[in-house]
């Protein structure tokens, strides 16, 4: 059995990493952190314009998918580059009010999504078990929430986004914003709302699952690379034991959570993603704690670009999904949990 991606996903993930390569991403970072968000968002309507969003919804609204594999190696790459701005939550967007069928959801399906997936237009989501926070809705066009009882509200346009309060994240680029109750227009209603808003979140913990892969491997790189020019003692740091351990156990921690964020994308089993989530968050954050060690104070000051990665790894490991609510929905799963048994 050959259980790696298709050439045409390789292809897809090559082309999203080399227009990110292309793009001073760094530098959108900062500007975005200190609240000036072109440089991003320009970089934000190429990958629009590349079809990275096209694989979130079905051809019905634009897309090309649902492509669950294919969206998640793009978000490997979105991670490796460290782009700024809420690119999961548009994706799972597009997914959610794809998802409505019939009536005044269809015709919000209609109306959003073509303008999410090739329109370049972001959108922040809030979805029930998903965060208080609505991440950087003061950078988005839109919003959505749905609430515990299945209304879905929409923000955007004539309905501007009400956000009470911008908070501080350990990733100055991550901007959780607190919005205003009510407001919105209410496009739907109902069950179908909360099941779509389901599948929406499983999907968005899948894709942050996806950038903490990437994240995990810019970190290591850089701190391998680091690891080689550096000297003491007349050698290269990277030449001690202490450190290739830590690099070792930084890169085994990433391949073995990489195969489990792939068969989560094939099945897109709630449990399987969050075991995807549990393993590639803690891998990132294992990673960051290498690179930190292993460069010192160094990488974690504002002139260093390593910082803009190290203090994403923790942020993204918690978000959609923080690494107890992932096990417990692990334990939920297993055998002995659905017959009713006390947990060993």
């Amino acid at each position: 059995m050959r259980f790696l991606p298709t050439e045409e996903q390789t292809d897809f993930a090559r082309a999203v990493r080399a227009l990110l390569a292309a793009a001073d991403v760094p530098a959108a970072v900062r500007a975005w952190a200190a609240g000036d968000f072109a440089p991003g968002r320009a970089v934000w309507k190429r990958l629009a314009a590349a079809g990275l969003f096209a694989p979130a919804a079905p051809e019905a609204y634009g897309g090309a998918g649902p492509l669950p594999v294919e969206l998640a190696a793009a978000m490997v790459e979105v991670g490796r580059a460290g782009m700024p701005g809420p690119v999961v939550e548009t994706a799972a967007a597009a997914v959610l009010l794809s998802r409505l069928e019939g009536g005044p959801g269809a015709e919000a399906a209609a109306r959003f999504v073509p303008r999410l997936v090739a329109g370049g237009e972001a959108a922040s989501l809030l979805l029930p078990g998903g965060g208080p926070y609505a991440l950087d809705a003061d950078a988005a066009e839109h919003c959505f929430t749905v609430d515990a009882a299945g209304r879905l509200r929409a923000y955007g346009g004539p309905h501007p986004v009400g956000v009470e309060a911008v908070l501080r994240s350990a990733d100055p680029a991550r901007r959780p914003a607190r919005l205003a109750p009510g407001g919105g227009e209410v496009p739907a209603a109902g069950p179908a709302v909360l099941a779509a808003a389901r599948t929406a979140g499983d999907w968005a913990r899948l894709l942050t699952a996806a950038q903490c892969i990437g994240v995990g491997e810019a970190l290591l790189e850089r701190t391998a690379r680091y690891a080689r020019q550096r000297t003491q003692f007349g050698m290269p740091i990277g030449a001690f034991q202490a450190v290739k351990h830590r690099l070792a156990d930084s890169l085994l921690a990433l391949e073995f959570a990489r195969p489990l964020v792939w068969a989560a994308a094939l099945s897109l089993d709630a449990a399987e993603i969050a075991a995807a989530k549990l393993a590639a968050g803690g891998a990132a954050y294992g990673a960051a704690l290498t690179a930190l060690q292993v460069h010192g104070a160094i990488g974690y000051t504002e002139e260093s670009d390593l910082s803009l990665w190290l203090r994403k790894a923790r942020p993204l490991r918690d978000a959609w999904g923080t690494p107890a609510e992932c096990r417990a929905v692990v334990a939920r799963s297993w055998p002995h949990a659905r017959r009713g048994a006390p947990a060993p």
